[in-house]
């Protein structure tokens, strides 16, 4: 495996100081903030010498996996395996909105839990429960993916049909879940065309796009809005602003379309396309290279919009220490050049546990069996450990402390005469860093 890891790992090591450099300068800026927490007592006069811990409970930046292996979770101490491994670990789960799965026949849905299983399609409320007692906010995946319609959708023949089934869908999906699920990718992998029937007559109007855009609009107006795209059409074959991706989102905005996230699938291996079949060497060049990764980045942040990585995954192919190695290595760097990104919001990997995913390159953060591979403990270990901020300050003569930390939700425990108090602050990117803690 030498010679491969040499190979994977060539443009990590041959850039690592401007991918270094960039990391800490990006993370500092982009990431943290400056904040001031003033103490006065009950009758609003500064508590002067007050002792405060600051212990962050949460980052505001979205760290993700899917959760479709939950309905695979079968005995009751994997399933709880399984919740401690997510919530340890992340703060968002994408659940599966595919309208294949969820109403494989006209009207009959499988919203509720205990509907008809379908492999990696746990049941919709079966996800928000999950989501709920794990303290991870959910995300639709997706409203309008056309290859994963079903069939009698795909049956229809007049786009119109398909159009007024598909806003039929958009409004119930509102109506059941808008004010339960913040986040909603709206379309999916549009630039991936199949003319043997995996399409339907909708995915081939000029408009799908702006189109689906619009409808969402409509019936989503509260909720984030997000266009989702393959792998293989953004990084591989990025040409700048001339890139397909790049001009389809250009001209969805340009016809007055809300989207507010971009979508940036990356999958490192890819067995259904066959885009990465060449050499480690060759792949490395598009998936593996911190310059050309922030180029991408630097040119999609063109609109103004934040971005996601919607999809991840990273092979170790085996279970060798050297493998396990490699991809926690790989996703190391990874995961600190998207959180130094002014325009990043939010890392998804797809899937958490291997047997269950999509590719059988073993891109999971944990084996079969639920035992962490060290890639996940290097995840874990960044977003609780070194980027943290925990401390201990005291309050100066007018009962005020500022101290420098990293955005998210923190609980503010002030100390003073014997007696101690507990707030929970929500310290956002661009919101004031002030908070008064008002002792009883």
């Amino acid at each position: 495996m030498e010679n491969n890891r040499r190979d994977v790992l060539k443009y990590f090591i041959e850039q690592e100081d401007y991918m270094n450099e960039r990391v800490r300068d990006g993370i500092e800026q982009y990431r943290k903030g400056s904040f001031v927490l003033k103490v006065v007592d009950s009758e609003g006069k500064p508590v002067p010498g007050a002792r405060i811990k600051v212990r962050q409970k949460n980052h505001e930046f979205r760290l993700g996996a899917n959760c479709f292996a939950l309905s695979e979770m079968k005995e009751p101490d994997r399933l709880e395996a399984y919740k401690k491994l997510f919530s340890e670990c992340f703060n968002l789960a994408t659940l599966p909105f595919y309208w294949r799965s969820v109403e494989p026949e006209n009207g009959k849905t499988r919203y509720a839990k205990g509907s008809p299983y379908v492999y990696r399609r746990p049941s919709i409320e079966e996800c928000l429960d999950f989501c709920e007692e794990c303290g991870l906010e959910p995300k639709a995946h997706c409203l309008d993916y056309d290859a994963w319609a079903p069939d009698w959708v795909k049956e229809m023949r007049d786009p119109a049909d398909i159009r007024k089934a598909l806003y039929g869908r958009f409004g119930e999906l509102s109506r059941l879940y808008a004010d339960r699920i913040p986040s909603w990718e709206v379309t999916n992998e549009n630039l991936i065309y199949s003319y043997t029937g995996s399409n339907t007559a909708h995915f081939f109007m000029n408009d799908t796009v702006e189109w689906d855009f619009k409808a969402a609009d409509r019936l989503f107006p509260l909720n984030k809005l997000i266009i989702n795209e393959a792998a293989h059409n953004i990084w591989p074959v990025f040409k700048g602003n001339r890139s397909e991706y790049y001009m389809l989102i250009e001209r969805a905005l340009n016809e007055g379309c809300r989207i507010d996230s971009i979508g940036l699938q990356y999958h490192a291996v890819c067995s259904l396309s066959g885009i990465h079949e060449g050499s480690e060497a060759e792949n490395a060049a598009s998936m593996y290279s911190p310059e050309h990764i922030y180029r991408v980045m630097d040119r999609y942040s063109d609109f103004g919009l934040p971005l996601q990585i919607t999809e991840l995954s990273v092979p170790s192919y085996g279970y060798s220490e050297e493998d396990e190695d490699t991809q926690a290595e790989i996703m190391k760097d990874l995961y600190s050049i998207w959180f130094s990104h002014p325009n990043m919001e939010a890392i998804i990997c797809w899937d958490l546990p291997d047997g269950y995913d999509w590719t059988p390159f073993k891109c999971g953060l944990v084996r079969k069996d639920l035992t962490p591979k060290k890639a996940y403990t290097v995840i874990r270990d960044l977003f609780n450990k070194t980027w943290q901020t925990n401390l201990e300050i005291s309050a100066d003569g007018n009962g005020s402390a500022s101290f420098r930390g990293f955005y998210g939700d923190y609980d503010i425990t002030v100390l003073n005469e014997g007696r101690e108090e507990t707030r929970t602050v929500k310290f956002r990117k661009n919101c004031l860093g002030n908070y008064t803690v008002s002792l009883k």
